[in-house]
């Protein structure tokens, strides 16, 4: 935890923050209620340590407007002996708890674990309404209900693997539901009640995502002006998920390694060795095998990570599956924005049924959506959905009459990229066929959103 001191005292104000360091946390102190207001502007805190005897300050004012700025912030009163009329009334005003100056190691010691287990509730909330919006938002239920044997066999495996403590590898396309899949084994495992934590590891820089995952020391970097707890810290105890594991950098997997193996990490900038109490979800869209051949990923770090490993299909290769997920995304979308939908027509089905689906659950998911909020009549037909589905379905049934539907020249080139990028299985193949070079078709590939 991060704590904040506000007190003029700077001996005692030092004294505190070297005990929070010894507990393993970080403080700051500083020497009036302004400076900690400003502080608390700038910077993100945990907890709030303040002296209600600030010289020319009103210790009480100062609790107010923290807590105005902050309203969640616990904020612990330190008071002088005799005080504890003022102590009564800073709990009235929303102080979390209290200490008399000078106080003993032991009592400070349990304040502190009171206080460390108010910001562990606030975080649990914090985790429970995110799930709750990411169930709302991405309808986690329906991918539970496959009726294709090839699913049914994978969720019977990682249902089967939850409740253990062993590395889970989920392969799979993009878009086809592993970080959904790896909140669920989260959800039926013994750590359900624990964090659940994503790292998603194309998204940063080598150090930046270093930092971000296991944490750094307060100036080990230009811009590292306090101590940080990285994702490995917030997961302990619980789940930490590596999305995209197929692009983490090679100087990180080492790390990664001895986390998994020995349970224990260090914090960018320091020599000090912490224990890791995390189980590790990882998934990734690339060969990993490919990969580790290409040098691009440690071999040992591959075995260490392949103990249960599944794949997840593509949803082209589910199509008793497709019409339900339509089915259940057309209704939670016309609940959702308050349309009336009864279903599907037959020209609506037939183009969905045809199409290739290179996005997967993902742009299933989207085009139901558009199609809900466009529709004219209160069942979906095929003019509502995107027209690459509709070309499409016109191109499976008679090529050459594609050529003539009134399609932009942009569309045509968006499905030509888009089936060109389903049947290759890398970038660099992909870019040859199509006469481009990678970072074009890179950004064309986000631009048509299958990223």
């Amino acid at each position: 935890m991060d704590f904040l001191i506000i007190d003029d005292d700077k001996t005692f104000r030092d004294a505190t923050c070297f005990l929070i360091d010894t507990e393993g946390h970080h403080a700051e102190g500083v020497s009036s209620g302004q400076q900690g207001l400003d502080t608390l502007k700038q910077e993100k805190f945990d907890a709030v340590l303040l002296d209600l005897n600030l010289g020319q300050e009103n210790g009480l004012d100062v609790l107010m407007k923290i807590l105005k700025l902050r309203p969640t912030l616990p904020v612990v009163i330190f008071t002088a002996q005799g005080s504890v009329k003022t102590s009564v009334e800073a709990m009235r005003r929303g102080a979390a708890d209290y200490l008399e100056k000078p106080f003993q190691r032991e009592h400070f010691l349990t304040v502190l674990a009171r206080v460390q287990r108010v910001h562990q509730l606030g975080q649990r909330i914090e985790q429970l309404e995110d799930e709750v919006k990411e169930t709302r938002s991405q309808g986690i239920e329906a991918i539970f209900d496959f009726t294709t044997p090839v699913m049914r066999e994978v969720m019977d495996v990682l249902l089967r693997a939850a409740p253990t403590t062993a590395s889970i590898l989920i392969l799979g396309e993009s878009g086809t539901g592993k970080s959904i899949v790896a909140r669920a084994i989260h959800q039926n495992s013994h750590l359900a009640e624990r964090p659940f934590v994503t790292v998603n590891c194309p998204s940063l820089s080598k150090e930046l995502l270093e930092s971000e995952l296991f944490g750094h020391a307060r100036g080990s970097f230009t811009g590292a002006i306090k101590d940080h707890w990285g994702k490995v810290k917030a997961a302990d105890g619980g789940t930490l998920f590596l999305d995209e594991i197929g692009d983490l950098p090679i100087e990180i997997q080492p790390k990664l390694l001895r986390l998994l193996q020995e349970r224990e990490f260090e914090r960018l900038g320091e020599n000090v060795t912490r224990q890791a109490n995390v189980r590790v979800i990882a998934a990734t869209n690339r060969d990993l095998k490919k990969r580790v051949a290409e040098g691009a990923f440690r071999e040992d770090l591959f075995f260490r990570l392949n103990v249960i490993t599944v794949e997840m299909p593509p949803l082209r290769q589910l199509p008793d599956d497709l019409s339900r997920f339509a089915e259940y995304y057309a209704q939670h979308f016309a609940a959702q924005y308050r349309r009336t939908v009864a279903g599907y027509a037959e020209d609506a089905l037939a183009s969905l049924r045809n199409y290739s689906w290179p996005g997967n659950l993902r742009e299933l998911r989207n085009a139901v959506e558009r199609a809900v909020i466009l529709a004219r009549n209160d069942r979906i037909a095929s003019i509502d959905l995107p027209a690459e589905m509709r070309l499409e379905r016109v191109a499976s049934a008679n090529p050459e009459a594609a050529i003539g539907t009134t399609l932009t020249l942009e569309k045509l080139e968006e499905l030509h990229v888009r089936k060109v990028l389903e049947r290759v299985s890398n970038f660099a193949e992909a870019s040859e066929i199509l006469g481009i070079d990678q970072a074009t078709l890179y950004r064309k590939r986000k631009k048509i959103g299958l990223e």
